[in-house]
């Protein structure tokens, strides 16, 4: 007797509900993403009046402002350090919260009340601690200088995304087998093994996903920026976001120049996070 194939009625209705959310996708992203792209060929005040110059823009963004080349170097490095201080004290909360203590629940909450906090908001309030606080202790005001702003930024970026990273990797370290690590404890492995050797092995899923999370969110840095240093002093702590938003705003004429940059802007966050995806999943077990 042969067996009856029943068809799947909602793959029959499928491309409906899809429908909706395509077309949204398209108008709201494609078609101004390639728009954008046109844009930076041309030199314009409104999009409506376009006058096409080729690469000038691109030659111009980098050689003709260079302050641009600054905030690069100057958002490489926070991103850098960044993801370093962000998933290291993230994953090292995380097992100190895996480790079934008193009150565990109460500090996950509090480690991840910051990231549901706006990013203009978090930095005026690290701008009122650092000139408020410190500015008291230390009788100036510390925001103004470049090596403050930098460490501010990376303060108050720990801040937002610890919490969040930790909670993914609590979760990763929860999937971890118990078996596994107690037959390597009776084998006679130390506390130091049993984490290098099988904990961040088996939990390099997390680390890509936390990894790909920081990267993109710090080199995309623009409202809290905007709101703690706003590139102060002399532009020494403008990051890229906050550079291509004074230059299409704040520079008659540079429209074209501001959207170069941005289009430039995207292949680098696109180039770097694709190779640190590629670079992390191949660390995972079993790749």
């Amino acid at each position: 007797m042969k067996k009856k194939i029943v068809n799947n009625p909602i793959k029959k209705y499928l491309p409906i509900f899809i429908l909706p959310t395509l077309i949204a996708f398209i108008l709201f992203f494609v078609v101004p993403f390639i728009m954008g792209i046109a844009l930076s060929f041309g030199q314009f005040r409104v999009i409506t009046d376009v006058k096409w110059v080729g690469f000038e823009n691109y030659i111009k963004a980098f050689t003709f402002d260079n302050d641009f080349l600054r905030s690069l170097g100057f958002t490489s490095l926070f991103t850098i350090v960044s993801i370093i201080t962000v998933n290291t004290f993230a994953f090292l909360l995380a097992l100190l919260l895996t480790k079934g203590l008193k009150g565990t629940s109460f500090f996950r909450s509090v480690f991840f009340m910051p990231n549901l906090i706006g990013g203009i908001v978090l930095g005026y309030i690290w701008n009122l601690l650092i000139n408020g606080v410190l500015g008291y202790l230390f009788g100036e005001d510390i925001s103004f200088k470049a090596q403050y702003g930098f460490w501010g930024l990376v303060i108050l970026t720990n801040w937002q995304l610890i919490g969040y990273m930790m909670v993914i990797y609590i979760a990763g370290l929860q999937n971890i087998p118990n078996d596994l690590i107690e037959a390597a404890a009776i084998d006679g492995a130390s506390p130091m093994n049993i984490l290098f050797k099988i904990k961040i092995p088996m939990v390099m899923p997390s680390i890509t996903i936390c990894s790909f999370l920081t990267l993109t969110n710090t080199f995309k840095m623009f409202d809290q920026n905007l709101a703690l240093t706003n590139g102060a002093p002399n532009r020494e702590t403008e990051m890229l976001a906050l550079n291509i938003y004074n230059t299409f705003y704040g520079r008659s004429g540079w429209q074209g120049i501001g959207q170069a940059k941005a289009v430039v802007f995207f292949l680098i966050v696109a180039i770097i996070a694709f190779a640190q995806l590629k670079f992390t999943k191949s660390k995972e077990v079993g790749e």
